[in-house]
């Protein structure tokens, strides 16, 4: 299945490493067209300070917040030293899907489940956990549904839409391994932050695109982040 311009995909970030690979998805899945719909949770905003400098207002993220610039160039000033560093000076979106037509944006407060994508009514094209944390995995695979983010997993697994799973921990406990394998039976894909190197990878930017196009391969987007292998 290919993911056309306006189909909703959710983005939820929680508070597991890697929000540079949330950061440069959201980016992918924008220029591709799709209507991205995002939470995060605290511990995912502390995440983004941490990790890339990325102060959000959980009360109202804005799109500029995640992505401080306009899609077509992002402009890494001297504010973001971090992301800098990862990412490079170049333009993320034209490293991205190549859509022509930049998609939307809309924020879920993690506590409001009165949100749109907590029902099953709310048709999407799947989800994606990136990072996702130890506890929200756990979340999900013992359909707590405590948060929003766990809730709207919830309703991804029992509509048997597309749910995909992004964790950055190591080494891992049988706890997490046993969560994972709740999550794979119950339906969900299991994506670990785990970059290749047989693509010729030269930067860091290329290892964090690796991870980010095969999430967009689950998810049907066309994308040229990486070379595949066999590709001259």
């Amino acid at each position: 299945m290919n993911i056309s311009n306006g189909q909703k995909i959710v983005l939820a970030m929680t508070g597991a490493s890697g929000a540079v690979y949330a950061v440069r998805l959201l980016d992918v899945l924008l220029a591709a067209g799709c209507d991205v719909h995002v939470s995060i949770s605290p511990a995912g905003q502390a995440v983004l300070a941490q990790e890339l400098q990325l102060e959000v207002d959980l009360q109202n993220v804005t799109r500029n917040e995640l992505l401080p610039a306009t899609l077509d160039i992002f402009h890494l000033d001297t504010r973001f030293p971090a992301l800098r560093a990862v990412l490079g000076d170049a333009p993320l979106a034209t490293h991205g899907a190549g859509g022509s037509t930049a998609g939307s944006f809309t924020y879920h407060h993690h506590q409001n489940l009165f949100a749109s994508i907590a029902s099953g009514s709310s048709l999407t094209a799947g989800m994606v956990v990136c990072p996702c944390s130890g506890g929200t995995l756990s979340g999900i695979a013992h359909g707590t549904s405590t948060n929003l983010i766990q809730r709207a997993a919830d309703v991804h697994l029992k509509e048997r839409r597309k749910l995909i799973l992004v964790p950055r921990e190591t080494p891992l406990s049988i706890v997490m391994l046993d969560n994972m394998r709740r999550c794979v039976e119950a339906g969900a894909i299991v994506l670990p932050a785990m970059p290749g190197w047989y693509h010729e990878a030269r930067s860091l930017r290329d290892l964090v695109d690796f991870v980010v196009g095969r999430i967009c391969d689950q998810l049907g987007i066309e994308n040229q982040l990486m070379k595949r292998w066999g590709e001259e």
